[in-house]
């Protein structure tokens, strides 16, 4: 049961030595406070009795308004208990006095910064690019949750294909950022579950065919001849790797240092995660490793090459320009590899990360152990790549049709 208190908020005292009168409602140990609209200095106020001392202009009054306050709101919680005995002190206060509107830009840009604090540059930079563009799209510094309806969302989207050309899956990428933001702050208690427009508004998503390379396609990279020592080699060393060990992340293989490697396992931290991971390295992972070890390299160094030797690696925006750097020098180079072998699929360096999740399926690897080593956070990230493996299977038993 909600208990109503009258309490002068001396905590609260301004430089005229004021303080205001507020109404406290306590439920299950939250505290929540709703104004009287008084400001009363601390020498007028009678604690004992918790109401203003006779000596306070107009004080008759004024303890005769509070009391009728504090008398109505009683009866207010009362009744709403009576309905909802699972009702917050906040859900008691916005169901009797009214919810104020809530700006989603501010608590969007609240939710960004973290992203920003936590060093997660990409995401940041990311989801601060899809708040432009609502921002553009409502004309406005200021915009309410509850203006976003289904309606608005229909109207954003036409606007991301109009002005910006986005497609399905970009679109889809913005609204799934502003679902997210709906989300939290109904887990935080800030808008109602009823007031998310995702209720009744469907995301779409085109699905997308993922490259990969095959065994003859991948021997290929392998064996191609480029000038040893050059940037060339160097990229196609660092692809390889990734299509042999867990089709790491090209961020998290640009990072990987001396000290991550004891001679057969890699230890390190994925960049996009957080998560601690280990893995052992099949031989011919080995054996390109070994290429770029020699007596002058330091437990700091990178294993491979690209970005600034000493680089401040707690300077996270400096460290996600160099990686954005190098990803681009790097997908460059390994089109440039895949036209010097025959291969038409657009290479990238994620398709590393396809091409091991699909030769691991294929070899028998269990899909909650390539999850694992992928560092995916839930295994319906990696049962794509079994649909994929799957199809490949049926298309096989098509030669029976012949």
């Amino acid at each position: 049961m909600a208990s109503v208190t009258i309490v002068f908020r001396k905590e609260k005292l301004n430089k005229k030595g004021e303080a205001p009168i507020h109404l406290r409602i306590i439920k299950d140990r939250k505290i929540n406070f709703i104004t009287t609209g008084i400001m009363l200095p601390q020498k007028f106020w009678d604690e004992r009795n918790r109401k203003i001392k006779i000596g306070f202009p107009n004080s008759k009054r004024l303890n005769s308004f509070i009391s009728n306050k504090f008398a109505e709101l009683q009866d207010q919680v009362f009744e709403h208990e009576t309905v909802s005995k699972s009702l917050s002190t906040r859900q008691l206060k916005d169901s009797i006095y009214g919810k104020k509107p809530t700006d989603f830009l501010n608590f969007a840009n609240e939710v960004c910064q973290l992203y920003l604090n936590e060093g997660k540059i990409g995401t940041y930079d990311k989801n601060r690019s899809i708040l432009k563009k609502v921002a553009a799209f409502s004309k406005s510094s200021e915009l309410m949750f509850q203006e976003i309806t289904p309606a608005w969302l229909t109207k954003y989207e036409q606007f991301c294909r109009t002005k910006f050309g986005n497609k399905t899956n970009t679109i889809h990428k913005d609204l799934k950022f502003i679902r997210k933001l709906f989300n939290d702050a109904i887990r935080q208690d800030i808008i109602e579950i009823n007031q998310s427009p995702f209720t009744k508004y469907q995301l779409k998503l085109e699905k997308t065919q993922r490259s990969f390379l095959n065994e003859d396609e991948l021997k290929l990279i392998e064996d191609c001849l480029v000038t040893p020592g050059t940037r060339l080699d160097l990229h196609r060393d660092m692809f390889v790797f990734a299509s042999y060990t867990g089709g790491l992340r090209v961020s998290d293989i640009l990072q990987l240092q001396w000290k991550n490697f004891d001679g057969a396992n890699i230890l390190f931290t994925i960049k996009k995660t957080g998560q601690q991971l280990s893995i052992k390295l099949p031989n011919k992972a080995l054996e390109i490793i070994r290429k770029y070890r020699n007596e002058k390299v330091e437990a700091d160094s990178f294993i491979f090459p690209m970005l600034t030797p000493g680089l401040d690696m707690k300077n996270a925006r400096l460290v996600d320009n160099e990686i954005s750097s190098a990803t681009a020098y790097i997908n460059k180079n390994l089109k440039l590899i895949a036209q010097k072998v025959g291969i038409e699929k657009p290479l990238s360096f994620h398709i590393s990360r396809h091409t091991w999740a699909t030769r691991a399926l294929r070899k028998g690897i269990s899909i909650d152990k390539v999850s694992k080593i992928m560092g995916h956070a839930a295994i319906r990230e990696t049962q794509i790549y079994a649909k994929i493996v799957n199809e490949e299977l049926d298309k096989a038993m098509d030669v029976f049709n012949a």
